[in-house]
């Protein structure tokens, strides 16, 4: 049976990232969307404008909306992407079938949604974010601090990527924000809406930005029905190894009730 995918991006990248990949799963016959979050890709918004992860997952969340109360969709969500799943799964645990998340930061429904950043960077110490620009806000909050990864830390999550895919990556990115005030503010998921939503982890295992002991951590932390491993790929599997990628996403849509 075919299935509809929804394509979440990671930050400071957009829905061209997963431009190898949705061509193979539409060759399978799927039905593929992928999104560009607020102020992401050709998203017109600007990241100053944004204050919340409500209101940069809104093009997610209006997507749901317009899903017919009879389908299901299989949300496929990257690097912070996994924090957008973790919104539309609170929201619409009805309308979703599958989350499956993508070296992926999964929250847990015992934390703040912001626990799982916040065990990463204190694992990384701020002289390693190399040349990534960091802006910081007021106390009024406004505008939300934003970030912009620089050439030589992009190159760590493009290491076994094309030079082509990396120039793209350089060309295309915006600045972004992972708006952890928000999220350490916010409620914890619920289990019985968010973690009422089959989970997958795909555990890409060369990534050097979400180490694969930081996913299997995140695994622990919180476990999943299924976990998928890729080797040969660094964070940005969808470009340095999508083949393998589309795999997986297509074993579980296999496995996926309709």
């Amino acid at each position: 049976m075919k299935k509809h995918f929804v394509l979440i991006h990671g930050l400071c990248h957009g829905a061209w990232c997963w431009y190898k990949v949705k061509p193979m799963l539409e060759a399978e016959g799927h039905r593929v969307t992928a999104l560009d979050l607020s102020a992401s890709g050709i998203n017109t918004k600007k990241i100053e404008e944004i204050q919340t992860m409500a209101e940069y997952s809104e093009p997610l969340t209006d997507l749901m909306k317009s899903i017919p109360p009879e389908e299901k969709v299989i949300l496929v969500g990257h690097s912070l992407g996994g924090l957008s799943l973790g919104v539309a799964m609170e929201e619409f645990p009805h309308k979703i079938s599958t989350a499956i998340f993508v070296t992926a930061f999964m929250p847990d429904s015992s934390h703040p949604p912001s626990y799982v950043l916040d065990q990463l960077f204190e694992k990384i110490p701020a002289e390693a974010w190399l040349d990534t620009q960091f802006s910081s806000s007021d106390n009024s909050g406004k505008p939300a601090p934003s970030v912009l990864i620089g050439p030589k830390d992009l190159s760590r999550f493009y290491h076994l990527c094309s030079p082509q895919d990396f120039s793209l990556g350089m060309m295309l990115m915006r600045r972004g924000s992972v708006f952890l005030e928000d999220l350490s503010k916010a409620k914890a998921f619920s289990n019985e809406r968010y973690g009422s939503v089959k989970r997958i982890y795909i555990v890409i295992k060369e990534d050097q930005i979400i180490t694969e002991k930081f996913q299997r951590w995140m695994i622990e932390n919180n476990p999943v029905q299924q976990v998928k491993e890729i080797d040969g790929a660094d964070h940005m599997a969808m470009f340095s190894n999508p083949e393998d990628l589309c795999r997986c996403l297509l074993e579980i849509a296999n496995d996926a009730s309709p």
